[in-house]
């Protein structure tokens, strides 16, 4: 399981937004966001691209932290 950071999530929206924005990744499984800590948890099915997951986390508004 990988965990990031993610800056800026205050409600059941963004935990959405983040969510279907992971989801949407080749090889990414099984995610989880929590908004209490601001982090995403997933597992990769194979090694996914960081600057991907960043780009696909800003897109939906968010910043990845780290």
């Amino acid at each position: 399981m990988t965990t990031i950071k993610i800056k800026g999530m205050t409600c059941r929206h963004c935990v959405m937004a983040v969510t279907k924005a992971l989801n949407g990744m080749d090889g990414i499984r099984d995610v989880q966001v929590n908004l209490e800590t601001g982090e995403a948890s997933f597992t990769e099915e194979k090694p996914a691209d960081r600057a991907l997951i960043r780009e696909r986390i800003a897109e939906a508004g968010f910043e990845v932290v780290g």
